[in-house]
């Protein structure tokens, strides 16, 4: 085996929160850090230092950002330029790699828009740079499996962009025992000059500012209906069960639509929600009869179903003896301040998250959550983005979110005392697939 370059200098002089970022580093880490901070150097150098000292037979690592384009002119000059401090480093131009002396450990230069070209490969390292614009599935199906062999780590950098990839890992990370996240804003580096930092929060937009400056995942665009603070806050709550006995409990159900959607079922009991029930490749039939079994065990006061694509399983769920209410995700609403069902059942939604509604911690719902926007029409009504739109930005579809909504198409009555007295004589009867759990008396 060849012997690792024990001891070498590149001239690199961290500034105070890269020692910072170097050294409280995982296996897995997820930075946000702002714009001109010096992230790309950061991660660079962390490939370099792994490289030099791995003791591994055939050591590879990666660099990543979006576009190969983008990833060659923000990093390899950079690797290069260190590299050079190293005699005997092969540079291979074409292919954008470098091959150490000492151990041959080999860094190499991706771009997230042609990933296939790191299938089948093991990985010891990898920085993904600008994670926003990443991929999930490059992450989740090429990347991360590549790691495994050798247990490889990853460090993603990045400005927060909205709801992403970024935004998923970064909250994932503070719940994961080998995951870390942090945040470094422009007052934390010191990378820009203060007159400059001062101007631009003077000449940009408040939010804008806050987002890349300040590297607040919490700050939300004009347009977007909820933001991920306000998911973050609801996944927080805890509701005693008691609270939640006389609020009307309804089940939204949200049929797939295509073969990478997902058909979903959401118990909704006053201000509180439980964990979905989520289902993928299943036939209408065979979902109709996992939806007829949430009635039989939870005993809704109401059970809306999307109609659009749930008419197959709409009509075997009332062939089996149910009464369900088909919501139409285009049809009318009951206020003309919206441009249809869809916008009104979501608005009412975000409405019930501001007045205490509590949902499960789930990193795929909170991102639903906050992933559309709205605008309006010419004729002034509130239109929330389609979920053609969303799909294509955040690449899936806001299935559980939408379920969630459905249990706000209309309005349900609370639940009679007598009913519920009959049932505390048969305990379990309206705990069923859930459990127990809080609520409150939210009465839509």
């Amino acid at each position: 085996m060849a012997k690792a370059v024990e001891r070498v200098s590149l001239g690199y002089v961290p500034r105070r929160w890269q020692l910072e970022c170097h050294k409280a580093r995982v296996r897995f880490t997820v930075l946000a850090l702002h714009r001109r901070a010096g992230k790309t150097e950061l991660g660079v150098v962390e490939l370099l230092d792994s490289a030099l000292r791995s003791k591994l037979p055939q050591p590879f690592f990666v660099y990543m950002a979006p576009f190969l384009k983008q990833a060659k002119a923000i990093a390899w000059e950079r690797l290069k330029h260190y590299t050079r401090l190293l005699p005997g480093t092969d540079i291979n131009e074409s292919e954008l790699w470098v091959r150490l002396p000492g151990n041959g450990a080999k860094i190499q230069i991706f771009g997230g828009d042609n990933p296939d070209g790191l299938r089948g490969l093991r990985l010891d390292g990898v920085v993904i740079d600008e994670v926003a614009q990443i991929k999930p599935e490059v992450w989740n199906e090429i990347v991360q499996p590549a790691l495994s062999d050798r247990k490889g780590w990853a460090l993603f950098i990045g400005t927060p962009k909205g709801v992403n990839l970024f935004s998923e890992l970064f909250y994932r990370a503070k719940d994961l025992p080998d995951w870390y996240s942090t945040v470094y804003t422009v007052y934390d580096t010191d990378s820009l000059d203060t007159e400059e930092v001062e101007r631009l929060k003077r000449d940009m937009p408040e939010n804008e500012f806050s987002r890349e400056y300040l590297c607040d995942f919490a700050a939300s665009a004009e347009d977007q209906l909820i933001s991920i603070a306000e998911a973050e806050e609801s996944a927080r709550r805890h509701l005693e069960a008691v609270d939640y006995l006389y609020a009307p409990k309804v089940l939204g159900v949200d049929v797939a639509r295509f073969g990478d959607d997902k058909s979903v079922i959401v118990l909704r009991h006053g201000l509180q929600v439980f964990p979905p029930q989520v289902f993928h490749g299943l036939n209408n039939m065979d979902f109709a009869g996992h939806v007829a079994s949430a009635i039989v065990k939870e005993r809704p006061d109401a059970v809306f179903i999307d109609a659009g694509n749930g008419s197959g399983v709409i009509d075997r769920v009332r062939q089996l003896g149910h009464e369900v209410v088909e919501v139409n995700f285009g049809g009318k609403p009951m206020d003309a301040v919206y441009k249809n069902k869809r916008t009104e059942m979501w608005c009412l939604m975000a409405e019930w998250l501001r007045a205490g509604g509590a949902i499960p911690n789930l990193v795929d719902l909170k991102q639903d959550l906050a992933s559309p926007t709205y605008s309006y029409d010419t004729a002034n009504k509130k239109c929330l983005e389609s979920k053609d739109a969303i799909k294509a930005r955040i690449r899936r579809s806001p299935d559980t979110a939408d379920a969630l909504a459905l249990t706000f198409a209309f309005p349900v009555e609370a639940r009679p005392k007598q009913q519920l007295a009959e049932e505390e004589e048969f305990p379990g009867m309206g705990m069923g697939m859930y459990g127990g759990g809080g609520g409150a008396s939210w009465m839509r």
